[in-house]
């Protein structure tokens, strides 16, 4: 399942990225750019032309048909301000997919959204809502898979988190679709299997 498909990579440049969460140590972002680096390389083993990457806080910004080389280049050329709206961000990227699902273009297993957020969005509210909707447009399970990976230790963007992985359906989503791990969970897998359990979790 993880081959034919296409992969999406939203890196959260809010503000609060810029934190370290310990004194002294690296911030978010810092932390954040090996294991996206990282992700998008397994990516791109799995799809060759390159994978489509957006950058948000306030406002979001794509980039397509990106390789991990230029995965560094965007850390360089961004820095983290701003609020985060990751419902703006969320909706173009599954609205992408639709539409190139229905012209044809979207590979035939469907498409994974990576997510790396280190808060809680502006609006929770309106991320279940465009979550809920992708999943009505579906066909099948695995067609569409939400990856969120937090960084940071966040109590609150992780009890959102939760919601997100474990209540979805219980909320009127038609398929299960959101995963979510921690960059500390990261470390403890292979990066085939954070893939894989965005699809089959």
């Amino acid at each position: 399942m993880m081959t034919d498909r296409d992969y999406t990579l939203i890196l959260d440049k809010s503000g609060s990225m810029s934190t370290p969460d310990q004194v002294g140590s690296r911030s978010r972002w810092e932390i954040a750019q090996e294991s996206t680096l990282a992700l998008a390389r397994k990516c791109e083993q799995f799809d060759p032309d390159g994978i489509t990457v957006y950058v948000f806080s306030g406002r979001f910004k794509r980039y397509e048909n990106v390789t991990s080389s230029k995965v560094a280049q965007i850390f360089l050329e961004n820095d983290p301000a701003g609020t985060t709206n990751l419902a703006g961000v969320l909706q173009d990227a599954v609205n992408n997919y639709f539409q190139r699902k229905a012209s044809g273009q979207a590979k035939p297993n469907g498409e994974t959204i990576l997510v790396v957020t280190d808060g809680e969005p502006d609006d929770r509210k309106a991320v279940f809502e465009v979550v809920i909707t992708a999943t009505r447009k579906m066909e099948r399970d695995e067609e569409l898979a939400i990856s969120i990976i937090q960084v940071g230790n966040d109590p609150q963007a992780t009890k959102f988190l939760k919601a997100l992985d474990d209540q979805m359906e219980s909320v009127g989503a038609k398929f299960d679709i959101c995963d979510t791990i921690t960059l500390d969970d990261m470390e403890e897998m292979t990066l085939a299997e954070v893939l894989s359990n965005a699809i089959t979790d």
